[in-house]
């Protein structure tokens, strides 16, 4: 058995397949995560939830912020930006059946097994992988809840930037929801910053990659993410970003998390320029 974690799809399912033909990925064997953002801006929006949908247990997938925004047109009344592609998955008829599956994905996978954690984006400093499984639990649980529609609209905003134990209600939810799923750099004190979303070296000074900030509580931990199609090697062989920006005619990454780490991508026309 293989386990392949692949990077974000955003809607492009040519290429996911294509993919997965060369890793010669057997069903039913294999396993797949995917890092989330499985739709929206690419022209397969459909086409790649019904897929990963019907993987079913041959599949994990966490949200990102693409999905959560998905969520949000259709429950609570968001409204889709210019560039959104998400109008084919709206008037599908099987709408309600795939926003469910959808809204009952996890934001955080961790396989004591082979080590890894999956993420959309980033860890926190002050977060373990105890206090990050906690705090993902608290976001799905409102996620799923019945007031789901509540959170949705009330999910959206940058504050509050910094952790704290002490955080309660929708506050805490939306740290943990941006961090998860949104989150690229950070001050040296670990306070969030959304605005810079380019690779390392375009940002201000006084602002590190997440992944770079010191005495982080996870370090030593095995973490894949997407999210980041700007960012480039992390530096770090157990931080791995594959969102290479297929979307944007990069390439499609998977990663072998079992065993010796293999890497595997291939170039990818592409739909759109990023920014």
């Amino acid at each position: 058995m293989s386990v392949w974690a692949i990077g974000d799809l955003q809607g492009c399912l040519d290429p996911l397949l294509q993919l997965l033909d060369t890793l010669g990925f057997d069903p039913a064997c294999d396993r797949l995560w995917f890092v989330g953002d499985l739709v929206n801006r690419g022209p397969q929006s459909l086409e790649c939830l019904r897929f990963v949908r019907d993987l079913g247990e041959t599949a994990i997938t966490v949200l990102g912020n693409h999905d959560l925004n998905l969520l949000a047109v259709a429950h609570a009344g968001r409204r889709p930006k210019s560039r959104d592609t998400l109008d084919g998955i709206l008037n599908a008829p099987d709408r309600d059946e795939l926003l469910h599956w959808l809204r009952h994905q996890p934001l955080l996978h961790h396989d004591t097994r082979l080590g890894w954690t999956l993420i959309h984006a980033g860890l926190p400093r002050e977060w373990d992988i105890a206090t990050a499984q906690r705090a993902a639990r608290e976001v799905e649980s409102a996620l799923q809840g019945p007031d789901f529609t509540l959170f949705l609209r009330e999910m959206f905003g940058d504050e509050p930037a910094n952790w704290s134990e002490s955080l309660q209600g929708i506050e805490r939810l939306r740290y943990s929801t941006n961090a998860l799923t949104r989150m690229r750099y950070c001050t040296p004190q670990g306070q969030l910053e959304f605005q810079h979303k380019g690779p390392p070296g375009t940002q201000p000074d006084g602002l590190l990659p997440w992944f770079a900030l010191s005495d982080c509580r996870w370090a030593g931990e095995k973490l894949v993410f997407g999210h980041w199609s700007t960012l480039g090697d992390t530096g770090n062989p157990n931080v791995r970003g594959i969102d290479n920006g297929c979307l944007w005619g990069g390439r499609l990454t998977a990663l072998r998390l079992d065993g010796p780490t293999e890497e595997i991508s291939l170039p990818c026309a592409g739909h759109r320029r990023p920014g």
